[in-house]
């Protein structure tokens, strides 16, 4: 049943994590503003919900090349002696521990900074929350993730991204 992903994934890993994050990501906002006003509407106009859902695309492809790059990484600091080896959960924690304290904070603020231009203001509230969302929330969702075979990741990080949304817009309640 999920040969077709994974046919699709490997033959369009770019377009599939655009995609992927462009749903599931805008989804995750949509769903955050319903729950914290408790009711279903609109939140944002259609043109901000394109915007926004190429925003998520456009951090798809950062986030498709960081998860392979941070795979490199720490398999490159165990090929140095520099980590032990590792594989299973510790290379997973790795990992996800490495890429979150990295290159986390940057895509954080590259986020806020997209959604500052979309909506024509600087709104910089709350960026402590988002930081430590990386450590609280992430690094925990993408050690998991990294235990996945490498076709899977990117959905799930997806996915990781609407729970996120869930969880924020339950805190946020109104």
């Amino acid at each position: 049943m999920t040969d077709w992903y994974v046919a699709l994934v490997q033959a369009h890993p770019i377009y599939t994590a655009m995609a992927q994050f462009a749903l599931l990501g805008t989804l995750g906002e949509i769903f955050s503003k319903w729950l914290q006003r408790r009711a279903f509407f609109l939140p944002f106009p259609p043109r901000a919900l394109l915007l926004k859902a190429l925003g998520w695309a456009a951090l798809a492809v950062c986030i498709k090349y960081a998860f392979t790059g941070f795979l490199g990484f720490i398999d490159g600091l165990s090929a140095h002696a520099l980590l032990p080896g590792l594989s299973g959960f510790p290379r997973a924690f790795a990992v996800s521990l490495a890429m979150n304290l990295q290159f986390g904070p940057f895509l954080v603020i590259v986020h806020r900074l997209m959604d500052n231009a979309m909506d024509g203001r600087a709104n910089w509230s709350g960026l402590d929350k988002a930081f430590l969302s990386l450590l609280w929330f992430w690094v925990p969702a993408h050690t998991v993730t990294f235990l996945l075979p490498p076709d899977f990741r990117i959905g799930l990080a997806a996915l990781w991204s609407l729970a996120l949304g869930l969880i924020l817009g339950s805190f946020n309640r109104r």
